[in-house]
């Protein structure tokens, strides 16, 4: 390892895991003082691997003033880095790269009443700790947030989305925020059971939010497997909306997450 490598990250150390699922765990790891990120960016963790590295990214799920930084992996067969958080425990080491990136940030949007937060697994993890920055609710008048999975016990978050209303800072914003739960494999009260897409088109998502979709007032933060990114990209531009772009204002967001 020369200077110039090492300049690039840091060794962090593992401060506690949770395994939800055989397939879903989230973790933290400690911060670095000069670790800068934007809620909705994603870090880079790194395994050595033989005499190379092994890089991931995974978006940061804690919020920007967080002492710590939380991650929420879904584990895939044969994956590398699957494999070392298989049997990964607290005390272990990742290393972070210094740099966060990614471009799903609400503050690209230059106007808008309601922001809604589409994802399907892993890609609830930026819009978590979105959440946790009272700037956006201060912004927006309704915030919503979908999360599509296969199976209910998938739904690992719903405990930490109730809880938002008792957090110091955006308590007072509870009202305001508006959760829909989507169980394609199997029925489960209260959970919309087709896919995100197919929700947009038949009005279903709209009606279960409580909320009137309208390219004047609603913008769309799409994260999730590049599947449904595509198609709900797609569906949304049939709608009449437009991808956000920095020359070009428009009421969409997108990234894959994987």
């Amino acid at each position: 390892m020369n200077a110039s490598t090492a300049e690039k990250y840091t060794e962090e150390t593992i401060l506690w895991i949770k395994r939800h699922t055989p397939k879903l765990m989230t973790f933290a790891i400690s911060r670095p003082a000069s670790y800068r990120f934007s809620a909705g960016q994603f870090s880079r963790l790194g395994i050595r691997d033989g005499a190379g590295f092994l890089w991931r990214a995974y978006s940061v799920l804690s919020a920007e003033y967080a002492d710590t930084l939380e991650y929420f992996a879904v584990l895939i067969e044969d994956g590398a880095m699957s494999r070392h958080f298989e049997h990964m425990q607290p005390g272990d080491t990742l290393l972070l790269d210094k740099t966060a990136t990614g471009f799903l940030l609400p503050g690209r949007f230059q106007d808008g009443r309601d922001l809604i937060m589409l994802s399907t697994g892993s890609g609830i993890a930026p819009f978590l700790s979105m959440l946790q920055q009272p700037e956006l609710w201060q912004r927006f008048e309704h915030i919503a947030l979908v999360h599509s999975v296969s199976y209910a016990n998938e739904l690992i978050f719903n405990h930490a989305l109730a809880s938002l209303a008792e957090h110091p800072l955006i308590g007072e914003y509870a009202g305001q925020f508006r959760f829909q739960a989507v169980v394609t494999r199997e029925k489960v009260a209260d959970a919309l059971s087709l896919r995100l897409p197919e929700l947009l088109k038949n009005g279903t998502l709209a009606e279960g939010l409580g909320l009137v979709f309208s390219p004047e007032d609603s913008r769309f933060m799409v994260c999730g497997n590049p599947a449904m990114v595509a198609d709900t990209f797609k569906t949304l531009v049939d709608q009449g909306y437009r991808l956000n772009r920095n020359k070009l204002p428009g009421q969409i967001l997108i990234e894959n997450g994987f």
